[in-house]
C-alpha cells in the first residue's frame, strides 16, 4: 500500500510538472493555461494511483484486477478536453499545440502516479523545450512563408474590418495584427500604422490587391515590409 508521504509527493510533483507547462501556455495567452494543465496532470496522477492501489483486496485473488484499465481511460478522456481548445477560422486552425500539451500532461501525470519520476520529469523538460525553444526555431525556418503588410492610415471606425474584407476576397490568411497610433492626438486626426503578418495564396494578384486597398477611405500608403 502507498504511504501517505509517497502519495502527497506524487500529487505535489505532478502539480508542479503541470504548472511548468501551464505557465508557458499562460504567458503566450493560449486558451488553456496554468490551472487547466495543473488540474489535468494532478487528476491523471490521482487516477493512476487509484487504479494501482485503490482496488487492492478486490477482484480475483484480491489483487485488484488490471491497474491499467482505469488509467487507460485518461488518454481518450483528455482528447475531448483538448478538442475544446482547437479553433478553426477559414483555412486557419489554432489551438493544436495547446491541445497536445494538455494530452501530454495527462501522460506526465500517469507516469508520476505510477512512480516513474524520471520519465515524468524528463518529459516535462522536453515539453518545455519544445514549446519555448522550438517555437523560435520554427519561426526562423518558416518565416519565408509569411509576408508583412504595412499600412499607414487615418484612424476611423470600421477600417480594420474593411481591410479584412479585401484580404478575405483574395484568400489571404491573417496570422497577426499590430496597430500603433499616436494617442496624443484626437481620434479624427490620429495617424495609425497597421502591420499585418499574412500568408498569401498560391495565386495572388498583387497589383489588383493594392488598388483595392488604396481605394479604402483613410488609407495613405500600403506596401510590403520588404518594399521599404
Amino acid at each position: 500500500m502507498l504511504s501517505t508521504g509517497e502519495l502527497i509527493l506524487r500529487l505535489v510533483l505532478s502539480a508542479l510538472a503541470g504548472g511548468v507547462v501551464g505557465v508557458e501556455r499562460e504567458v503566450n495567452n493560449r486558451p488553456a493555461g496554468l490551472r487547466t494543465h495543473v488540474l489535468v496532470t494532478l487528476g491523471s496522477t490521482l487516477i493512476m494511483i487509484i487504479s494501482m492501489y485503490g482496488f487492492q483486496g478486490y477482484g480475483p485473488g484480491g489483487d485488484g484486477g488490471d491497474p491499467a484499465r482505469l488509467a487507460a481511460q485518461v488518454v481518450s478522456g483528455i482528447g475531448f478536453l483538448g478538442a475544446g481548445t482547437i479553433l478553426r477560422t477559414g483555412n486557419n486552425i489554432s489551438g493544436l499545440t495547446t491541445a497536445a500539451s494538455i494530452w501530454v500532461c495527462g501522460g506526465i501525470g500517469l507516469a508520476i502516479g505510477n512512480g516513474y519520476y524520471s520519465g515524468g520529469i524528463a518529459t516535462t523538460l522536453i515539453v518545455l523545450f519544445t514549446l519555448k525553444g522550438l517555437n523560435a526555431t520554427e519561426n526562423r525556418l518558416f518565416k519565408v512563408k509569411y509576408k508583412e503588410l504595412v499600412i499607414f492610415a487615418k484612424e476611423r471606425p470600421g477600417l480594420l474590418g474593411e481591410l479584412g474584407q479585401v484580404m478575405g476576397k483574395y484568400n489571404i490568411v491573417i496570422k497577426d495584427i499590430r496597430v500603433v497610433s499616436d494617442q496624443d492626438l484626437s481620434e479624427d486626426q490620429r495617424d495609425i500604422v497597421v502591420r499585418f503578418r499574412v500568408k498569401l495564396p498560391s495565386k495572388f494578384f498583387n497589383d489588383r490587391f493594392f488598388i483595392e486597398i488604396m481605394a479604402i477611405r483613410g488609407i495613405n500608403h500600403a506596401s510590403w515590409e520588404s518594399d521599404f
